[in-house]
């Protein structure tokens, strides 16, 4: 396979025809935009999914005339692409390499996404072997034209139900290693409770006490735009809020999980700022990295330039496991 023609962690937006040129050298490449682009495509290495809004190099920006297209690094041999079901989607990582990693695209409001937001914890040999990805959207403008889909290059095949992955080995002297940057830590208010996993929720204990978790937030004037914010195994991981239903239950983009402590997220004064004095300073190793809708919505990063952690601005990110208004990165350097 020939060498990219640009630096590894340079992912940008580009045209369909710079795209399909770049596909044709047979490298591997993690590639999103809009479905009528992603159709235009010639078969190779990539795995894809459906979204307009992107951090791109001239800043954030929702186009649906460009495609954003990542390098990744060159396997050892030409990568696997596969799709899964909602049942066969607990061998993903038992599938994966032993050195490398695994990127995964699942379309958004599907069986498989709820899946395995609800079981990818449980999974066998689950945060053995590095596991990244995203969920595929559509234009929040067009949800009654656009479906989400994940697409894998290697036979152009769209899918609307499956996951798609591409298994991807490294030589013996590369080590793939995934990073969150999570903005958003828990906030001085009461711990929060459930009883069941679920991405629908009404009953909850707030400090011991049972109560409804609408009348929580009306009560105390939440902002739902903050997401709730537990303590995973060390890991500070968001559950945000869709929406708020007419009979008081809460709909969720993430499953809350019993026996975890929630508290609604500090709110932050300046993202941009923030994110800046958050990056990681090395940054040359880093191959990959998607970013949430909601902070794109949320924070108005619609035309606001940020450190060249470029990438699509998705639907919920995988790190493992499913999660909410936090950056995913991939860094691949060597041992």
């Amino acid at each position: 396979m020939k060498q990219s023609s640009f630096a590894a962690s340079a992912g940008r937006l580009m045209s369909v025809e710079v795209a399909s040129e770049l596909i044709r050298s047979g490298n591997c490449y993690s590639i999103a935009g809009d479905e009528s682009l992603l159709r235009q495509l010639p078969a190779g290495n990539w795995i894809g999914g459906t979204i307009p809004y992107f951090l791109g190099q001239d800043g954030g920006e929702t186009t649906q005339q460009r495609v954003f297209v990542a390098p990744l690094p060159q396997p050892v041999v030409a990568p696997l692409i596969t799709s899964y079901t909602e049942q066969s989607l607990e061998r993903v990582c038992l599938d994966a390499p032993n050195n490398g990693f695994s990127m995964i695209v699942i379309p958004a409001f599907s069986a498989v996404h709820t899946s395995f937001a609800r079981n990818a914890p449980g999974y066998d040999d689950m945060f053995v072997k590095p596991l990244l990805g995203w969920i595929s959207g559509m234009h929040l403008e067009q949800t009654d034209r656009q479906t989400p889909l994940a697409v894998n290059g290697q036979t152009l095949t769209f899918e609307r139900d499956k996951a798609v992955v591409m298994h991807l080995p490294l030589p013996s002297h590369l080590n793939a290693s995934i990073d969150i940057l999570n903005l958003f830590k828990p906030g001085q208010g009461p711990a929060l409770r459930f009883d069941t996993t679920g991405f629908h929720v009404d009953g909850c204990t707030v400090d011991g006490k049972p109560a409804r978790i609408s009348q929580f937030v009306r009560d105390n004037q939440i902002d739902t735009r903050l997401p709730l914010v537990a303590d995973y195994n060390g890991v500070m991981i968001n559950v945000s809020i869709k929406s708020i239903n007419e009979d008081g239950s809460i709909d969720l983009y993430a499953p809350v999980f019993p026996d975890v402590e929630y508290r609604f997220a500090e709110p932050i004064q300046d993202y941009v700022a923030e994110f800046e004095a958050r990056m990681p300073a090395e940054r040359r190793h880093i191959s990959f990295s998607c970013n949430c809708i909601l902070n794109y919505l949320y924070l108005d990063l619609e035309g606001k330039k940020l450190p060249d952690m470029w990438g699509p601005m998705t639907f919920g990110e995988v790190a493992y496991q499913l999660l909410n208004q936090t950056l995913v990165y991939l860094r691949v350097e060597p041992l």
